[in-house]
């Protein structure tokens, strides 16, 4: 299976450069992944497709305010820092720009001081991993200095970062927002708990793999990077009720479709764990906890797309993407949504 095979024309005035004014108010394609049939709504409409005792499963997961700016010490230099991963005792594995700049023992300021941080690792692909020193709380000293971390398709500069979280979002720990879940309004969730639909709540931080394209031809050969998830035991048997009684999941977005089939793949049945996930679903993987999907349209020649192609089908899925790019639906982080059924 190659790489190519999952690419399709996208105009790039379809990229979507700032959310709409109403979380809620974006389209919604609606793909049969049995007939391949597409129905155009809005995402209001999603309620229509949530049942009494199915189980709707968000990420919350919180974006850090990761994009830092800062100077090396000893030449002034800029240097831009994105913080990906906590691996304990203030050591963070970070994308750095330009990395060719960053040496092992090489210091960067930022705020003047108020953050310090000490290259410790020098790796491949502009990792650097880098001692951080500071006083108070790291979080509070990034709601300060730090930016939202945009994927770099976005170049409009984003007026309210909150529109950058889910309204659910809890778990600090991402560097990256769970995008399917920012359609969701809390009244529009109040509407959908009414209808006795199940709402849970898993946590996967958003890591690296979200800034990776796929470098290779052969897509058995992609790697995927590992990132951090947590599934507590009121949510675990919630999941294990919703599928003996025979009603439906329903994974809002990738992050938490790798979650849940990754606890399934791992102990055949939800339970509460948490761990570090590289999972890669592409078209012959088998899907043994979802049955919904809610996500967004994705960028060609993703691993996101080669996951919603395992799900529906490729030949769905290009036809739905193809069918996109016709109707001008909006795509990637800020864009319109899809729900595959």
């Amino acid at each position: 299976m190659k790489t190519d095979d999952f690419d399709f024309y996208l105009p790039e005035d379809l990229i979507a450069q700032t959310p709409l004014e109403k979380r809620d108010s974006s389209r919604l394609l609606v793909l049969d992944k049995e007939t391949g049939n597409i129905i155009h709504k809005h995402f209001t409409d999603i309620i229509d497709y949530l049942n009494k005792g199915d189980t709707l499963v968000l990420n919350d997961t919180k974006v850090m305010p990761a994009r830092l700016y800062g100077v090396k010490e000893e030449t002034g230099a800029v240097v831009e820092v994105l913080l990906l991963k906590d691996n304990g005792e203030n050591i963070w594995e970070c994308l750095t720009k330009p990395a060719k700049r960053i040496k092992k023992g090489t210091i960067i300021s930022f705020g003047e001081g108020k953050l310090k941080a000490r290259c410790v690792k020098v790796l491949d692909e502009g990792i650097r991993y880098f001692k951080l020193e500071y006083k108070g709380i790291l979080y509070e000293i990034l709601d300060e200095l730090g930016e939202m971390p945009l994927p770099p398709y976005i170049h409009e500069k984003l007026k309210d970062k909150n529109r950058y979280q889910t309204v659910y979002a809890k778990n600090v720990g991402s560097a990256a927002a769970p995008t399917a879940g920012l359609h969701f309004t809390a009244d529009l969730l109040d509407r959908i708990k009414c209808k006795g639909v199940n709402i849970v709540y898993i946590t996967l931080h958003v890591g690296l793999g979200t800034f990776r394209p796929v470098n290779v031809s052969d897509v058995s050969k992609h790697k995927m990077h590992s990132e951090y998830y947590i599934m507590s035991e009121d949510v675990a048997k919630v999941l294990n009720d919703t599928k003996k009684s025979g009603h439906k999941i329903i994974a809002v977005g990738t992050t938490s479709t790798r979650t849940l089939e990754t606890v399934m793949s791992l102990y055949g049945k939800f339970k509460e764990c948490s761990g570090w996930t590289d999972i890669f679903i592409y078209p012959g993987y088998q899907f043994k906890g979802i049955d919904y999907l809610i996500t967004n349209f994705h960028l060609p020649k993703s691993t996101l797309v080669m996951l919603v192609s395992a799900l529906a089908g490729k030949d769905n899925i290009m036809k739905a993407y193809n069918e996109a790019v016709k109707e001008k639906y909006r795509f990637f982080s800020f864009g319109d949504s899809m729900l595959i059924k």
